[in-house]
């Protein structure tokens, strides 16, 4: 028997818990990005969703219901999985949680004397046979998708359909014949190599952009492979260097939420519940996603033979030059915000593990070391644009003595200028601010910066006051006035009819402009042409 429970709990591991030691959550989890994809060295595990990893992003989880024992909760899993969204099988583990593959449950009621094996066959059976027959290709073309999902699923059990599964699908469908046997068996055995080949540490690109092709032309109907395409994605991008440049640009600085990470020796490992991190905060999390994605779909365009698309994505987001010397504004933000600097050190400890005489990280991979080279260039351009952005908003300098009046203007601009180079839009550099804000007041403050981290949230506060005052400083554009002066300027004056009304300073300044000869009319141009 199963149970519905109420809506995912806070602490989700410790209220499945309560339900007991054969309690088994299935979950759905809708696609998402892991805050430290780019880190992750583990490749994901095939078949699996990841929701009970370290650092799982648990908003993504729907819970369905609570079965019990892995008889029934096999048989809901079978009868609830359509296809289109993932599944997860969870338990309660001391610290947090633990995934199953239906194949793992399958196994072991496969050995057990009390379970009836001829109608766990049939149940297996039907399921395969509907993962073929809801494909959208149809029955023949279907047998792919559903000899893929098998692999991903039921790989504990068997890496592709035992015989007498097999021919009860094959039977319901009406295709009782060897070619389709034998199709549904090599895709099992294509998946199963290509699970094998994720494992290994070091692969070239090519073979990855091989892998990444047949994963992704099976990922529309096997959702277990999406996240397997994605990773495989990163690792491609990470081994090249313009989607390395187009990362530094776009991602937000989140110096302070990693360095809470490796806080006090705390290994990346440990569950999230275990850390005393604060979670990120919803603006920059939301921007790295947006990172993530964009660097994703450039790869893929790259790799796809959409060179003028991957193109586009590069012109629209140029890596920033790497500065020859660090301005003042730049300079004096770092003085004072304990995470620029972090960030900054960072960049550099990671410049020189890079390139130290005794490193062998990237020595059988050339590919991956001129792409993190290419990455640490940009992201140094990129962190210079953000400091000095910064450090003009909390640091204004004073206009220069002998300025001229007519200049004042500009250089007034040169700070709004700056944050958008650095952020993208004043919108986003809000919502970045605001974000790093929330991130540094959450509690409790992480021992290693309660010193630190009341100076630079009264940092942050002034940048995001002074950049409300930038918003507004500059003129609107209101576009109906100016729609009403051109029509103003190019209607003929009336002979008779009221005075007309009185002129404006911007009136008064163009007539005498028109006077001295310096302007041209609309109508005169007309007229001349």
């Amino acid at each position: 028997m199963s149970e519905q429970p109420a809506p995912l709990a806070d602490d989700f591991p410790a209220w499945l818990a309560e339900r007991g030691e054969a309690a088994y959550a299935l979950a759905w989890v809708a696609e998402g990005s892991q805050t430290g994809a780019w880190m992750e060295a583990e490749a994901p595990r095939v078949g699996e969703t990841g929701v009970a990893r370290a650092g799982a992003d648990l908003t993504r989880v729907t819970l369905e219901e609570v079965a019990h024992g892995r008889a029934e909760t096999l048989r809901r899993w079978l009868q609830l999985d359509d296809g289109v969204r993932q599944l997860a099988v969870v338990t309660a583990e001391p610290g947090g949680l633990r995934e199953h593959t239906p194949g793992e449950l399958a196994a072991d009621l496969m050995h057990d004397p009390a379970v009836d094996q001829a109608r766990l066959t049939d149940m297996l059976a039907g399921w395969l046979y509907r993962r073929c027959a809801q494909a959208p290709q149809g029955l023949e073309l279907g047998w792919i998708a559903a000899g893929a999902a098998w692999t991903c699923h039921m790989r504990a059990l068997a890496g592709y359909p035992p015989p007498a599964v097999l021919d009860r699908s094959l039977e319901r469908a009406g295709e009782q014949d060897e070619a389709t046997a034998d199709l549904v068996l090599s895709i099992g055995l294509r998946i199963a190599e290509l699970s094998d080949r994720m494992k290994r540490v070091s692969r070239p690109r090519a073979e990855l952009i091989e892998d990444w092709h047949t994963v992704e032309s099976l990922a529309a109907d096997v959702p277990a492979l999406r996240q397997t395409a994605d990773w495989l994605l990163d690792q491609i991008a990470l081994r090249d260097a313009h989607a390395q440049q187009l990362r530094a640009v776009l991602e937000p600085d989140i110096t302070d939420y990693l360095r809470d990470r490796r806080a006090d020796g705390a290994p990346l490992g440990l569950p999230a519940s275990a850390l005393p991190v604060p979670a990120l905060d919803a603006p920059r999390a939301a921007h790295l996603a947006q990172a993530r994605d964009t660097v994703r779909v450039y790869t893929a365009a790259a790799h796809s033979g959409r060179e003028q698309e991957a193109q586009q994505l590069l012109n629209a987001f140029p890596a920033p030059a790497r500065p020859l010397a660090v301005s003042g504004p730049a300079a004096a933000w770092r003085q004072e915000a304990a995470t620029a600097q972090q960030a900054v050190d960072d960049l550099a400890a990671q410049r020189a593990a890079i390139t130290a005489e005794d490193s062998t990280d990237y020595i059988a991979d050339p590919d991956r070391l001129h792409a993190a080279t290419s990455y640490l260039a940009a992201r140094e351009g990129q962190l210079h644009l953000l400091h000095d952005a910064l450090g003009r908003l909390v640091f204004p300098a004073p206009a220069p003595r002998h300025l001229p009046e007519e200049l004042a203007p500009v250089a007034a601009a040169q700070t709004q200028r700056r944050v958008i180079e650095a952020f993208g839009t004043l919108q986003r550099a809000a919502q970045a601010l605001d974000g790093q804000i929330h991130y540094l007041l959450q509690q409790p403050v992480p021992a290693h910066r309660r010193t630190t981290t009341g100076t630079e949230t009264d940092l942050l506060t002034r940048a995001r006051h002074a950049l409300e005052d930038t918003e507004t400083a500059g003129t609107p554009f209101d576009e109906k006035d100016i729609r009403a002066r051109v029509q103003a300027i190019t209607r003929p004056a009336a002979r008779y009819g009221p005075s007309p009304a009185q002129l404006t300073a911007h009136d008064e300044a163009h007539s005498q402009a028109l006077a001295a000869g310096s302007l041209t009319s609309p109508s005169e141009r007309w007229t001349r042409s």
